[in-house]
């Protein structure tokens, strides 16, 4: 019997493509590849790519030269190009770098065991359509081997939205869901394998229309299942946080008090600027709505500085509205531009003012992350055990509203969800003792 054939797969960007990894990873298994965390071991190597950062295709055809030595000396090795960066660039992979066999877009990764058959009859592969097909209809069951404690698991994909800074809409194309049942099926068998917490995922999940009852149906169909003790969802847009999913925070025991909701500006003509179709106002009230459903939330955000036409008003609008809201941990990037989008085309923000605008947001949400770490203090939190500590004898997880924790871990597991109460505060974590 021939020995299996073997996949490296390398992550770029955000949870979904993590999810994404994991699936073609399967899918590929179910014609004879295992995994290995090795490239020089691999007979075949994916780049799961993510096309929001900026100079993201740079990065790739950065990291397909450094794989040129690997296949000079493995002539069969097979490389490919998966995800954003392969549906936003096509075919110009290919051309610009020859070394390339594959090249699939995230929407039709369920077809890799058929590109695997082409691949090895030497024939190169490209796939960026928007099949008609669903994929998660055509993947295969996922195998029954053990899990981790966490998964994510998408819900939605794609987005309407066409904010004037993004390139998902073009990438991932509209907004697609999965019917609640193929969903549910999934996270039974996660939690058949140890998974205890769940995030849900999509590019605009809190838009799933999967079930009658939107998201927050969702979520509370999920919170019968036995077994499953945790619940969370990324990335959602405010102008679709509806009052089901608002009361869901309030009343689903099982629903995180964690909310990533990106506001990107506090100023209402950058926001106009940007398509975002909600003003600064709104968004605060909105965030008092939601607090009033769940007190003890903690918030998460993304901010953009330095977009076409802010001025320093605007930059202050948004350091005014960070001030007021409050949050626990947010992500803040200056503007870059991807080529067509409409923003663009706008003339550009000096590079200078930019960086000077992002450090002091920086500051001020740094601010806000440690005294909502240093806050916790003396509290109980429940942690669900993911791994070991760096330090010999720890264990580590995230609280209920995700942030790190180590403890002493003399009697407990990987899984185990122990309440705990919070002795220190650290600058990306916090230590405390189990309650026995």
């Amino acid at each position: 019997m021939s020995d299996p054939k073997k996949l490296f797969v390398k992550t770029y960007g955000c949870q979904m493509n993590v999810y994404d990894s994991e699936r073609m990873s399967e899918a590929l298994g179910g014609v004879g590849y295992v995994t290995t965390d090795s490239p020089d071991e691999a007979d075949m190597i994916l780049l799961n790519t993510c096309h929001i950062r900026e100079k993201a295709a740079e990065k790739v055809y950065s990291e397909l030269g450094r794989l040129k030595p690997l296949k000079a000396e493995k002539p069969d090795l097979k490389i490919g190009v998966a995800g954003c960066v392969a549906q936003a660039e096509g075919a110009e992979i290919q051309r610009r770098q020859p070394l390339v066999d594959l090249v699939v877009g995230p929407q039709s990764y369920h077809r890799l065991p058929k590109m695997a058959e082409s691949l090895a009859e030497g024939a190169k592969v490209l796939d960026t359509e928007f099949p008609e097909e669903d994929k998660f209809d055509h993947l295969a069951r996922r195998p029954k081997a053990g899990r981790g404690p966490t998964a994510f698991l998408t819900v939605q994909e794609g987005c309407d939205k066409f904010c004037a800074f993004c390139v998902v809409p073009y990438t991932r194309g509209a907004e697609v869901s999965r019917p609640a049942g193929q969903v549910l099926d999934e996270a039974r068998d996660l939690v058949e394998r140890g998974v205890r917490e769940i995030t849900l995922l999509g590019q605009n999940v809190n838009a799933y229309h999967g079930h009658e009852d939107g998201l927050a149906g969702l979520i509370w169909a999920l919170a019968e299942i036995d077994g499953l003790e945790r619940i969370r969802f990324t990335t959602s847009h405010p102008n679709d946080m509806d009052d089901a999913l608002i009361a869901a925070h309030g009343e689903c025991g099982k629903l995180m008090p964690y909310l990533h909701l990106p506001v990107q500006s506090g100023s209402d003509r950058i926001l106009k600027a940007m398509n975002r179709k909600h003003t600064a106002e709104q968004y605060v009230r909105l965030i008092e709505r939601i607090r009033a459903a769940r007190p003890d939330l903690l918030l998460s955000g993304d901010f953009i500085v330095g977009f076409p036409g802010e001025t320093e008003a605007d930059f202050e609008d948004t350091m005014a509205l960070v001030r007021e809201v409050g949050y626990g941990q947010a992500y803040s990037f200056k503007y870059s531009t991807r080529p067509g989008t409409p923003a663009a085309e706008k003339p550009q923000i000096d590079d200078g003012v930019a960086s000077d605008r992002l450090q002091r947001l920086q500051a001020l949400l740094s601010e806000q992350q440690r005294a909502a770490q240093e806050a916790m203090v003396g509290r109980d939190v429940s942690v669900l055990f993911e791994r070991a500590g760096r330090m010999p004898g720890q264990m580590a997880g995230k609280s209920e509203y995700l942030q790190a924790v180590h403890v002493e871990g003399d009697g407990i597991a990987i899984g185990d969800l122990r309440r705990v109460r919070v002795t220190a505060s650290g600058p990306n974590s916090l230590s405390g003792s189990v309650l026995r």
